[in-house]
């Protein structure tokens, strides 16, 4: 798996120490592009039950992903149900500049890591909190997949190919910590976000929403220079967008015209890309890629 150390070294959060209760995929995420950006990350986690690795669901049902997101990050255990671990968290929060939470609104009023409660106790303390929905939904129950059903990102019986709200959502999360931080600078006290992944789903799929990647949108298969055909031994996937690119692409299978709509969403330009793809293998449109400055990328089938 690719290690997020390996980009170049970022200080944007030097000497910032942010604190995360939350768990599975969205905070943890949000943690770990936030020690990417050289904050000081701590996790406060529940007490893990004997024989298992962490009480984060992460832990278990993928412990090298969990791996991953909390490299270079302390692990506190503490259960806040109980006046002890009530007692380690403020005395991590007083140290603390972001807390990172993904409780429904009223787990947090239960565990006392609402933002009324905080900010009375710890005024220059900043919130970022990660919820399902946002508003008077924010208590309801749901997961990645529900927010990208409800933003039209689902189709038929697959299940998508990546938990777009969640990672959506942690990159909103670690730029809600930026917001906090810079309004705290403002005006001297700390400052609260609510980053919501259904909200983080349907920005993702605002592309669908304007048509660009429905059927008939240029990027959604209607423009010939922009699909996915198949070769000789997989399959290859274009991007010859722009009128330039498009003319490469056509003049290698023969296509004559001006590459403008008309030439590129006609069903006779579709029929000529495909047979030329078609009867090629990847080595050759790799080739063809590099000499012809193509945008494509070969797959296997």
């Amino acid at each position: 798996m690719h290690s997020p150390d390996s980009a170049s070294p970022d200080s944007t959060l030097a000497g910032i120490h942010v604190l995360s209760l939350a768990l599975n995929l969205p905070g943890p995420a949000a943690l770990m592009r936030c020690r990417q950006m050289g904050a000081r990350c701590t996790k406060l986690e529940a007490p893990p039950p004997p024989g298992i690795a962490s009480s984060d669901p992460m832990g278990s049902y993928n412990p090298e992903a969990y791996a991953v997101m909390h490299a270079g990050v302390q692990t506190v255990h503490a259960n806040l149900k109980t006046p002890e671990g009530q007692a380690r968290l403020h005395e991590l929060l007083a140290g603390t500049d972001v807390l990172i939470t993904s409780f429904r609104p009223s787990a947090s009023a239960k565990l006392g890591v609402d933002w009324t409660t905080l900010q009375a106790r710890h005024p220059r303390l900043c919130l970022v909190e990660i919820v399902g929905a946002p508003g008077a939904r924010a208590d309801e129950p749901g997961h990645d997949l529900t927010y990208q059903a409800e933003a039209g990102l689902v189709s038929g019986l697959d299940v998508p190919p990546s938990l777009f709200a969640d990672m959506a959502g942690s990159v909103m999360a670690s730029e809600a910590v930026l917001q906090t931080l810079l309004q705290r600078a403002a005006i001297g006290r700390g400052a609260h976000r609510q980053v919501a992944l259904s909200e983080a789903a349907s920005y993702l799929a605002l592309p669908h929403t304007w048509g660009l990647t429905r059927p008939e949108g240029a990027v959604g298969g209607a423009h010939a220079g922009y699909r996915v055909y198949p070769c000789l031994d997989g399959r290859v996937a274009v991007a010859a967008l722009e009128p330039h690119f498009a003319q490469r692409l056509c003049t290698a299978a023969g296509v004559a015209g001006e590459f403008g709509r008309k030439t590129m969403f006609d069903a006779a330009t579709h029929s000529a890309v495909a047979a030329f793809l078609q009867g090629r293998t990847r080595a050759q449109l790799d080739a063809l890629a590099r000499e012809q400055d193509i945008p494509l990328h070969t797959l296997p089938a």
